[in-house]
């Protein structure tokens, strides 16, 4: 199967004290019940789409796991059919 070329978007803002990180994609998205549990360590989607993406389930658990232990917060959005944008953000630090 041929890949349409698609674009990857990241971006990187400052809100309210956070530097925000967001990668969007144009790729097959994500069901909205697959979501919550995206970030659950061996969880993988299962799909006709993913059956053949290999993977153990861990990257975006270890992603996670960075993110909580340095107090920040990671998420995802997505579109089934039309891409997801994940998203982390990290507390600025404040000289002390």
């Amino acid at each position: 199967m041929l890949e349409k070329e698609s674009l990857i978007a990241i971006k990187c803002e400052i809100q309210k004290g956070y530097i925000v990180v967001s990668v969007e994609d144009e790729g097959i998205g994500i069901r909205e019940d697959d979501i919550p549990r995206l970030f659950d360590r061996f969880y993988r989607v299962e799909s006709s789409d993913t059956k053949t993406i290999a993977g153990f389930g861990v990257g975006l658990y270890i992603c996670a796991e960075i993110i909580k232990r340095h107090k920040g917060e990671i998420w995802a959005e997505s579109k089934l059919g039309e891409g997801s944008t994940f998203y982390f953000s990290l507390p600025i630090p404040t000289d002390q």
